[in-house]
């Protein structure tokens, strides 16, 4: 896929800033929130096949939460956050404030305050990436889910119907002093979708 290609080799400069601008929006909008300085750094932005997005989060068995949506407008897609188990305890602990139990239980808190950083940060991300395109892009709610990785991007496919066979992922660290805490957001717009994308960041197909 050439456009594809071009796209990878000389846009991931321009998606790592939409990334960087999308994580200063949510860094603001989860401080207001907490009440308390949230830095947020996006150390690695590129594109994967759908096949390798479970692989970048541990692989297919691994544990993990995902916050996840559909994405509605004029590239309609799908949106995944992703956190391995203890990155989310640490993300409870240092971030909010909540004194997670370690393991694989989470309490309806612990939950609530997840599905919200997540909403917030596919908000800030969406809108960024909205705004450079200057294209419709809308999140439906968010769904939250705790499973087996690929199990979860199963799940997804189902519920949505369909996915790209390419994924947007933008690599995020949440900092607490020295202490960082690794997510992981997957933009996965639907086939048709990747052509306005390419058109509007000056990548046409052939």
């Amino acid at each position: 896929m050439e456009a594809f290609n071009s796209f990878a080799d000389f846009q991931m400069d321009v998606l790592k800033e939409v990334g960087n601008i999308g994580a200063g929006h949510a860094a603001t909008a989860l401080s207001q929130l907490l009440d308390k300085p949230v830095d947020m750094l996006v150390p690695k932005v590129r594109m994967v096949p759908f096949e390798e997005i479970a692989d970048s989060v541990g692989g297919a068995e691994e544990a993990v939460i995902a916050i996840f949506l559909r994405v509605e407008g004029e590239t309609p897609g799908n949106l995944f956050f992703i956190l391995k188990f203890e990155s989310a305890k640490k993300l409870l602990r240092n971030l909010v404030g909540i004194d997670a139990v370690e393991g694989e239980e989470y309490s309806e808190m612990e939950l609530s305050a997840l599905n919200e950083i997540g909403n917030i940060l596919a908000g800030s991300y969406l809108s960024s990436l909205a705004d450079f395109t200057q294209l419709n892009m809308q999140p439906t709610v968010p769904s939250l889910a705790i499973d087996m990785a690929g199990a979860i991007l199963s799940y997804g496919l189902l519920q949505f119907g369909q996915m790209g066979d390419q994924a947007l992922l933008i690599d995020t660290k949440f900092l607490d002093g020295s202490d960082e805490v690794e997510g992981h957001f997957f933009l996965i717009p639907d086939p048709e979708s990747f052509e306005r994308i390419f058109v509007a960041l000056g990548v046409h197909t052939p």
